[in-house]
Formats: structure tokens, C-alpha cells, sequence
């Protein structure tokens, strides 16, 4: 689609990182942006800089994201694009031990659960809920509604030691994709997923140099971390080649993650 001031565009998790680089890089295009976030604080002032509308969303509640959808919608009409990226990350094993008791523990259920509910159910309820509003558009060129931007990553496909529950949600936003292409070809909304690398995102940066040091060198190249404007730059030409559906793309210099 032709991006510009007609058209607005949703983006979740869009108070740092990769989500604040998408909003970032549609606001540059003249689109009309909604920042979806919990963080009340960054969000405000990511979308004050940007002119675009802050939206409290805990992607976990139904009630949340209707609100959230409510006034983004309110503010700038019914978007054309979301871009999911609220997310979360964890490390744990399957079966692990207590370092001072040597105790062996299952992993807990809980923890498991709230992974998959944020990266995948989340995913999934704020995407039903944007095509329900694209439906009703008017449409474009070629008959196009809308487009919904996936996040997965490539721990989708070569995931670590402890990413059991990371992995398996970002492996669930990958393989529902072509599924929801499909449901949605009818109603001219398209929908693609990007699999990032390794990228310097706050969760990232938390880590010690010689971690991200680490990590860097196993990518062959360029031999670095990924960078949120390039994830963004991707979700931008996926937004405006119309032909890019039900489609993936590893964004990750060439990386295959080793078990650790």
C-alpha cells in the first residue's frame, strides 16, 4: 500500500525497541501512528515525539486491547497496519537443579504459560481484533484492506538451552501465519512475520558487554548485533509490496544459534 497521512497504523509493544523503531519509521512515511504499550511513561513520550496517540495495552486482556483499539481508533480512524511486537523473554530449563540443595525442579507451569500468553495469544487477540476492523474498509489497490506484521524470531526454528517457552511461542506466531493469510485472502488483508536475530533491544542491553560481545561474533555478517531500524526498515517494505504475503523472513546475518 502507499503509505502516507490516509492511512494509520497500530504497533504493539512500541515504547522501546523494535516496536518503537516501527512507529518511528511509519510516522516518517506520513502514516498516522498508535502506540500500544503497558509503559504509560515511555509510550506517552514515544508518541508525543512521533504526533502520533498512546494506548495503555496489556496484550493479555481482552478488555485492555478493546480499549486500546477503541481509542486508536477514535483518534485516528481504523488502522490498516499492525505491526506486533509486545513481547517477552525468559531463560529456564526443562528440569533444572537447585545449585545449594542440588533439588531437581520441573519448570514451572506458570511461567511457561504467561510466555505463551503474551508472544502468541497476544499476537493472535490483537490481530483478530485489527482484521475485524480492516474487513470493513473500503479497499485499496488490488483489492487491499490491510496488513498484519508478525513477530517471531529464529529461536522459532534453532532455539537454546532454556528458551523452551520462548521458543515455542515465537515457533506458534510463525506456523499460525500462513493459516490467517489464508482465512484473510478474502478480505484482502495480508499478513507476513519477521524472524529476528540477535538485535540490541532493552532486553539486550541488559546483558553484560562480554555477553553481547559473545553473541555478536557468532554472526556471520555483518558481525554485530541487529539494529531496530532495520527490523523496522523490513516491516515498512513489507507495508508497501503489496505482493508480500504469507510470507517469513529471518532478519539475523546469516545466524544459526548454537545450543548455548
Amino acid at each position: 500500500m502507499k503509505l502516507g497521512s490516509d492511512i494509520s497504523a497500530v504497533v504493539t509493544g512500541a515504547a522501546s525497541g523494535l516496536g518503537e523503531a516501527t512507529a518511528r519509521a511509519l510516522a516518517a512515511k506520513g502514516v498516522k501512528v498508535a502506540v500500544f504499550d503497558r509503559d504509560s511513561e515511555k509510550g506517552e513520550a514515544v508518541a508525543a515525539d512521533l504526533g502520533g496517540v498512546f494506548c495503555s495495552a496489556d496484550v493479555t486482556s481482552d478488555a485492555a486491547v478493546d480499549a486500546a483499539f477503541a481509542k486508536a481508533r477514535e483518534a485516528h480512524g481504523q488502522e490498516r497496519i499492525l505491526v506486533n511486537c509486545a513481547g517477552v523473554a525468559n531463560a529456564m530449563k526443562t528440569v533444572g537443579r537447585d545449585k545449594a540443595t542440588g533439588e531437581i525442579r520441573p519448570y514451572p507451569i506458570a511461567q511457561f504459560e504467561l510466555v505463551v500468553q503474551i508472544n502468541l495469544i497476544g499476537s493472535f487477540r490483537c490481530l483478530a481484533k485489527s482484521a475485524a476492523g480492516m474487513a470493513a474498509l473500503d479497499p485499496l489497490e488490488d483489492g487491499e484492506r490491510g496488513l498484519i506484521v508478525n513477530t517471531a524470531s529464529v529461536a522459532a526454528q534453532d532455539g537454546q538451552i532454556g528458551q523452551a517457552a520462548y521458543s515455542a511461542s515465537k515457533a506458534g506466531v510463525l506456523g499460525m501465519a500462513l493459516p490467517i493469510a489464508r482465512d484473510l485472502m478474502g478480505e484482502g488483508i495480508r499478513v507476513n512475520t519477521i524472524l529476528p536475530g540477535v538485535f540490541e533491544t532493552p532486553m539486550v542491553a541488559m546483558m553484560p558487554q562480554n555477553v553481547k560481545d559473545a553473541l555478536a561474533a557468532q554472526v556471520p555478517f555483518p558481525k554485530r548485533l541487529g539494529q531496530a531500524e532495520e527490523y523496522a526498515r523490513l516491516a515498512v517494505f513489507m507495508a508497501e509490496n503489496i505482493y508480500l504475503n504469507g510470507e517469513y523472513v529471518r532478519l539475523d546475518g546469516a545466524i544459526r544459534m548454537s545450543p548455548r
